[in-house]
């Protein structure tokens, strides 16, 4: 089996092959899509179609094809069109993040304990976004399952086992949150750090909103767990009837007609309508009540004008604008001054002249943040140096 070289091949065989994975992929769960017509999407030439085989974007099943899962995966996780809520992804982080907390409390060097903590950050991320997603996948998922299930039975099991799932994040979510506030208090004192502050305060906030919003989802699929039992109640019901009917005994097997004399139901008689009475205030301030009184106005020819009401005069204290500048450090200007220098980075740290005053500490936090966003420009020496008590690598332009 051959493999793509690099992310360029990759993107150019699914730019060169686009109509034919896009038809592809509309018909993934008819499952019948022949070879014949995959080979007139590529003009008749069958070394295209063995292209994609030989690297497993295309699988060939007799003579029908279908999109490798791998890549079927990718697309529908970016079109938000999967099927499956994947928990154990998440599980997967939150072990990564334990992991590199203990390597960053063994490791002794600063560069590499700067790496782990880089790691964590990175996994904290991850965790918030796929949280988020599971939980619109569920949503969707949940009333696309009601909707379009026909069999009762399928709907209430596969809307059960979606509720399980929703018992899965849950209790993720509260591992997450016991992740970065109990277990692991010394970690997040000690690797002071103002981006891992901020990824933890916005985690939290995600987090509390999934929370809710995994309530709504309980509630949602309480109702329609309710509503699928009383259906199928009255189905059932029905077939016994029908049942008893096609047998000719449902008169003298049952009371049906004693029923029927009793009951005074009228099954076609409209819903009754109980008028509202409009508050008078939401009557003078609503734009739409307004219309509409108007067009009542215009129908009764009373002759009295209505006019809108006038606001008052806007205060010009309200219409005073007030400016706050704060002065930030571009690090991407610290970083073209660098590469144009010779010196190593820390020192060009230590004397870089800030447009505002950098303390010390503040200094250092911008070197380990250079070294984080733009490694790929520095060359990473083994050497290690020292200064102030902080120990840093020596570290260069490419």
């Amino acid at each position: 089996m051959n493999t793509f070289s690099n992310i360029k091949e990759i993107l150019l065989a699914l730019k060169r092959e686009e109509d034919l994975l896009s038809e592809m992929f509309k018909r993934r769960k008819t499952a019948n899509y022949k070879y014949e017509y995959a080979l007139e999407m590529v003009d008749d030439n069958d070394g295209r179609l063995q292209y994609l085989m030989n690297r497993s974007v295309i699988r060939q099943n007799g003579n029908t094809l279908e999109i490798d899962d791998l890549y079927l995966q990718f697309f529908e996780q970016v079109l938000e069109a999967n099927e499956e809520i994947n928990t154990s992804y998440i599980n997967e982080n939150l072990d990564k993040v334990k992991q590199n907390i203990d390597y960053y409390f063994n490791e002794q060097n600063e560069q590499r304990r700067h790496g782990y903590l880089r790691t964590v950050k990175n996994t904290l991320r991850k965790i918030s976004i796929i949280t988020l997603r599971n939980i619109v996948d569920l949503k969707r998922i949940i009333d696309n399952t009601f909707k379009s299930e026909p069999n009762y039975k399928n709907k209430k099991a596969k809307l059960i086992n979606l509720d399980n799932k929703r018992k899965d994040i849950t209790k993720l979510i509260e591992q997450t949150e016991l992740l970065i506030t109990d277990d692991n208090v010394t970690f997040f004192k000690t690797a002071t750090d103002e981006e891992l502050s901020q990824i933890i305060v916005q985690l939290k906030m995600q987090l509390h909103k999934c929370t809710h919003n995994l309530i709504e989802i309980q509630r949602q699929i309480i109702d329609f767990l309710n509503q699928i039992q009383q259906q199928s109640g009255v189905i059932e019901k029905l077939r016994k009837i029908k049942y008893l009917k096609d047998q000719f005994i449902l008169e003298t097997t049952t009371d049906i007609k004693q029923v029927l004399a009793s009951s005074n139901t009228v099954a076609f008689e409209p819903n009754p309508s109980y008028p509202l009475k409009l508050s008078l205030e939401y009557l003078q301030t609503d734009e739409e009540a307004f219309v509409s009184i108007k067009k009542i106005a215009g129908r009764k020819k009373t002759g009295n004008k209505l006019k809108q009401p006038v606001a008052e005069k806007i205060s010009d204290e309200y219409l005073e604008t007030q400016i706050q500048e704060e002065i930030q450090i571009n690090l991407e200007e610290v970083k073209n001054g660098f590469v144009a220098g010779s010196n190593n980075l820390f020192d060009f740290v230590m004397n870089f002249n800030f447009s505002k005053p950098v303390s010390f500490d503040e200094r250092v936090t911008v070197f380990c943040q250079m070294v984080s966003l733009y490694d790929a420009f520095f060359e990473i020496t083994g050497q290690v140096s020292e200064k102030n008590d902080v120990e840093f690598a020596v570290i260069y332009p490419k």
